[in-house]
C-alpha cells in the first residue's frame, strides 16, 4: 500500500519532470523525497561528454596539446589520469582526426570506473562478456598493453559491428571476437583469471540521455532484466578461476538490478565483495524501503547524476572462492 503522501509527491513530480508515478514511487522508496528531486533535476541536464585516452596509441598529454590546438577546452578528471572532461567543443569529438586515428575513446567517466576496478593485466585470460559497442573493452586491452586473450562477446549482431569498428580503430589486437549468447560461455571450455560483466539492465540511470526511458520503461523491464542479469552472473561462476575476479556493473540505479543480484550471489555461491581504491563515491545500498542487503555492500559503489555529473551507475568487484 503507497503511502498518500508518497503517492501526491510522486503525482507532482511525475507530472513537473515526465515520469510514470511508478517510477518516481521507486525512486522516493529507494533514495527519500528530498534525494529524488534532486536526482531528477540533474536528470534535466546531460552530463558533460568525456573521453578516455587510448595510450596504446598517444599519451594524455599529447592528447591534450593536439585537441588544444584544435580547440577543445577540458578539465583533466580528478580519480583517473587518463581520463579528460569536455568543457567546450568547437566542432563534434567523433570528427577529428585523433577520434578517427583511435587516440580517444568517447565514454562517460562512470564507464571507466568498472574497468579500472577489474585491474586487467598483461598476459591474463580476461572476458568481457557484453563487450559492444567496445568502451569498455578497449580499455581492458589498453590495460593489458595489448597481451594476453582478452574474449568480447556479444549477442547482438548489429551491435558487434560496431564492437569491431571500435577494436580495429584503437589498434586492439589480443581480441577473440565470438557473437554468442554469454548464458552459454561454459561451452567455449576456456577458464578466465578476471571477467567483466557489465550486464545489459533497464538503463534506469539514463534519464537524462534517453528520455524515452521516463515512460517506456517500468517495475517489468527491470525484473525481467534481473533475470537476465542472474543467470548471466551465473554463466561466469562456471568459467572463473579460483581466486580469479568478477567485476559486475549496470547504468542503472534500480536495487534490483544492482544489490539484489550481489546480495543473491554472495549468499548463494563462494564469492565475496571486494573493496576497492575508489571509496569516494558513494557505497551501494545496504537497505531500501522494505529490503536489507549485506553490509559488505557498502564495498560497492553508486554514481548519481547529482553527486558526479555522470549518469546513474553501480559497480562491485567480487572474488571467486570456489574451486576452478
Amino acid at each position: 500500500m503507497v503511502n498518500v503522501l508518497v503517492l501526491n509527491e510522486a503525482r507532482r513530480l511525475a507530472k513537473k519532470y515526465g515520469y510514470l508515478e511508478s517510477t518516481i514511487i521507486r525512486f522516493i522508496n529507494n533514495f527519500g523525497l528530498a534525494e529524488t528531486e534532486k536526482i531528477l533535476l540533474a536528470y534535466e541536464k546531460r552530463p558533460s561528454p568525456s573521453i578516455r585516452t587510448n595510450t596504446l596509441k598517444i599519451t594524455t598529454q599529447e592528447l591534450k596539446n593536439k585537441l588544444k590546438e584544435k580547440g577543445f577546452t577540458f578539465t583533466q578528471s580528478e580519480w583517473y589520469r587518463d581520463g579528460l572532461i569536455i568543457s567546450n567543443e568547437p566542432f563534434s569529438l567523433g570528427g577529428t582526426t585523433e577520434y578517427l586515428s583511435g587516440y580517444y575513446f568517447i565514454q562517460s567517466q562512470a564507464s571507466w570506473l568498472p574497468v579500472l576496478m577489474l585491474d586487467p593485466q598483461p598476459e591474463e585470460i580476461i572476458f568481457d562478456m557484453a563487450a559492444a559497442p567496445g568502451g569498455k573493452a578497449t580499455h581492458i586491452a589498453q590495460l593489458m598493453k595489448n597481451q594476453g586473450s582478452l574474449f568480447c562477446l556479444d549477442i547482438s549482431r548489429e551491435r558487434i559491428k560496431s564492437l569491431r569498428s571500435n577494436l580495429n580503430r584503437c589498434g586492439i589486437k589480443n581480441v577473440i571476437l565470438k557473437r554468442m549468447d554469454a548464458t552459454e560461455v561454459h561451452t567455449l571450455d576456456v577458464k578466465a583469471d578476471r571477467i567483466l560483466l557489465d550486464a545489459p539492465c533497464s538503463g534506469e540511470g539514463l534519464m537524462a540521455l534517453d528520455i524515452t526511458r521516463r515512460t517506456q520503461r517500468n517495475e517489468d523491464d527491470i525484473f525481467r532484466m534481473a533475470e537476465l542479469q542472474k543467470q548471466l552472473f551465473e554463466s561466469a561462476l562456471k568459467i572463473i578461476k579460483k581466486n580469479g575476479t568478477i567485476v559486475y556493473s549496470t547504468c542503472s540505479t534500480a536495487p534490483e538490478e544492482n544489490e539484489e543480484i550481489i546480495d543473491f550471489m554472495v549468499n548463494n555461491y563462494p564469492i565475496e565483495i571486494v573493496e576497492t581504491e575508489f571509496t569516494s563515491f558513494n557505497p551501494g545500498l545496504t537497505s531500501t524501503k522494505d529490503k536489507t542487503f549485506s553490509e559488505e555492500l557498502k564495498k560497492a559503489i553508486r554514481l548519481y547524476p547529482h553527486l558526479n555529473n555522470t549518469e546513474g551507475f553501480f559497480s562491485c568487484k567480487l572474488r571467486y572462492k570456489g574451486e576452478s
